[in-house]
């Protein structure tokens, strides 16, 4: 036999279709998830790269500034050292004047976590395929997370305003609240880091009520009745469950540290 028939016949060979052996081959679903799933975990991974590099350098500038070595209830705000968050962020709508440490930021790490809850339900009725709970529970995710930037809005007009003493500057000014340039309650970068690490977490949970919104239109529309399935719905879940997962690491470094 020629070498070129030869060439031809194990072409004819390889090219009949052979039953798919169940390993090893492109029409598996890796532990029971689609390709859509396999995605969206990769961007949530190299998100957290991504929020792990910037607490990361919270934590390097942290460590090189002084931190107040008095007594807490003698505590001013200076630029010599790293402020207490608890002198920073004791404010509470409604209540000026009052000093309430942290009594604002643990209110919207409840409401986040709540939305987390409302998310889970979301999910678990999309799996029974109940058009209605979904709706439900969505809108309840989206109550919340629009509460908590809301919320965070609040805190950043609150910290950008300064308190009503203000800080008096080296040429003699009073400075009220901070901006990327001053900072009333410590070094500039105290600020800059805040403004940064919050507004980058903030544009994820816009982004996650965006997404949200949308699967409250589509739910409604009954485009998943339709595809029979509401993996969508799955998959902005597991997006919505790591932002509030990330907002417990940027809650202990910022408010706690």
């Amino acid at each position: 036999m020629s070498t070129t028939s030869t060439t031809q016949t194990l072409h004819n060979n390889a090219s009949i279709e052979r039953p798919r052996s169940g390993t090893w081959d492109g029409g598996n679903e890796p532990f029971k998830a689609s390709y859509g799933k396999l995605m969206m975990w990769f961007f949530l991974l190299s998100d957290a790269f991504t929020f792990a590099a910037f607490l990361t350098t919270y934590g390097l500038m942290r460590h090189r500034h002084l931190a107040y070595a008095g007594d807490h209830k003698d505590f001013v705000f200076s630029t010599a050292y790293w402020p207490i968050p608890d002198k920073v962020f004791n404010s509470f709508p409604g209540l000026h004047g009052y000093d309430l440490p942290l009594a604002f930021v643990a209110l919207m790490t409840m409401i986040l976590i709540f939305s987390s809850v409302t998310m889970v339900l979301a999910v678990e009725a999309g799996h029974r395929m109940d058009k209605a709970d979904v709706q439900k529970w969505l809108l309840w995710t989206l109550l919340f997370g629009a509460t908590f930037v809301s919320c965070q809005a609040w805190e950043w007009s609150h910290f950008i305003s300064g308190t009503d003493a203000g800080t008096k500057m080296l040429d003699g000014t009073i400075f009220h609240g901070a901006n990327l340039q001053m900072n009333e309650y410590g070094p500039v970068l105290f600020a800059d880091l805040f403004f940064f690490i919050t507004g980058f977490h903030g544009t994820h949970v816009f982004s996650g009520l965006v997404l949200l919104t949308w699967a409250f239109i589509a739910t409604t529309n009954g485009t998943f009745e339709k595809r029979g399935h509401y993996e969508m719905v799955e998959k902005i879940g597991l997006y919505w469950h790591f932002v509030d997962l990330v907002w417990v690491f940027v809650f202990t470094f910022f408010y706690l540290v």
